[in-house]
């Protein structure tokens, strides 16, 4: 029988290839079943959705909830927001069979003409996004099948810092008081921009203040990461030296997605019954920039010059301070004007992060990628 890669670089598969968050995955396990709301704050690919996932996979949770994860990070507006949340719920219904899902579809009268169905039976989202006239109607009845739904229901929403760039003034309000009114569904707010985060949750002018318990995912502990590593491998015939492993926990300051997929090239490359030893890391980490080198080129070239520039000098810095001080500066031929202009501009673009006033390159790959270019 082929073995599979036990390393999964996409979604979540199992409880066997989720490693550890044994205590987030009880903390989160304990709000969620005693109906508090949960602000779960971290950087993005450091596991938020896959913890999330793993908690839905609990047989308490399987058995006694309807369960709901909705991405918002490419909407940009209140109806692109119901457009995805009517169309998450719908997804999640779906395989619980006619029931499940009728319940659902007798609620959205606003857009049941635009509801299909396929040969099986089973309905399909085929509405386009200008079929939701009015967001707000849409959106209370999505809200009323959530309170009288037959099963409490779990509602994650990936991103959610999204809302605070919504051009409609009032969404957080409108939102929070739906919630406030909805005691059947508890909601995950998920969110990687931990600014924007802190603000929506922590704001007292903002309606979301002390509605939830906080939880800050940090990385998962080394020896920890590099115990489930060495299983995996080892189950399948091989080994893993904990000096290969160390040396991509630290260059990707063990984030999850990153460690993922250059262990997964790493098992690749190992053969059977041999020791992964750290000499195959620059290997591993050339092939994966190789398959993302026309992707990393394009998104590069699409960049206006000063961006670039400004791009590049992060690059450079690693972790950048003060960006607009004289050094910094000086050190990359810039002005502040177009430094403060760029940064902006790169940040909207989720180029660059900004923690606490320090800037880095938020894709660790393309970060590596643009190293080899500057070399």
């Amino acid at each position: 029988m082929t073995k599979i890669n036990p390393f999964i670089t996409s979604g979540y598969v199992a409880p066997a290839y989720f490693c550890d968050r044994v205590k987030e995955t009880e903390t989160l396990l304990r709000y969620v079943t005693n109906g508090n709301h949960v602000a779960l704050i971290s950087p993005r690919r450091l596991g938020k959705t896959g913890l999330i996932s793993h908690c839905y996979h609990q047989n308490l949770i399987r058995e006694e909830y309807y369960t709901f994860l909705i991405d918002i990070y490419a909407t940009k507006n209140l109806q692109e927001f119901v457009f995805e949340f009517g169309k998450s719920i719908l997804n999640g219904l779906r395989p619980l069979g006619r029931r499940a899902w009728d319940a659902f579809l007798n609620c959205l009268s606003s857009l049941r003409a635009g509801i299909s169905f396929d040969y099986s039976g089973n309905p399909s989202w085929n509405l386009e996004m200008g079929d939701i006239k009015t967001p707000t109607v849409t959106l209370d009845e999505v809200f009323h099948y959530l309170t009288h739904a037959d099963k409490p229901c779990l509602v994650a929403i990936d991103e959610f810092q999204a809302i605070a760039r919504y051009p409609e003034d009032n969404v957080e309000a409108l939102l929070r008081t739906k919630i406030q009114h909805c005691p059947n569904a508890t909601f995950v707010y998920s969110g990687s921009q931990r600014h924007m985060m802190g603000e929506i949750f922590t704001s007292p002018s903002r309606p979301f203040y002390q509605s939830t318990a906080i939880m800050d995912l940090k990385p998962i502990e080394e020896n920890t990461y590099f115990e489930f590593a060495r299983h995996h491998f080892i189950c399948n015939g091989k080994d893993l030296a904990f000096a290969a492993f160390h040396k991509i926990y630290q260059r990707f300051e063990g984030v999850t997605w990153y460690l993922q997929f250059v262990l997964n090239s790493l098992y690749a490359l190992t053969q059977d019954a041999e020791t992964c030893t750290a000499d195959k890391v620059e290997t591993a980490i050339d092939n994966i920039l190789s398959q993302l080198n026309f992707t990393y080129s394009s998104l590069l070239f699409q960049l206006p010059a000063k961006q670039k520039e400004v791009l590049m000098a992060i690059c450079k810095e690693g972790k950048a301070k003060e960006i607009t001080s004289s050094r910094f500066l000086s050190a990359y031929k810039l002005t502040a004007s177009s430094v403060q202009g760029a940064v902006r501009g790169l940040l909207d673009k989720d180029f660059i992060t900004n923690e606490l006033g320090v800037y880095s390159v938020y894709d660790k790959f393309f970060e590596e990628w643009m190293k080899r270019l500057i070399k």
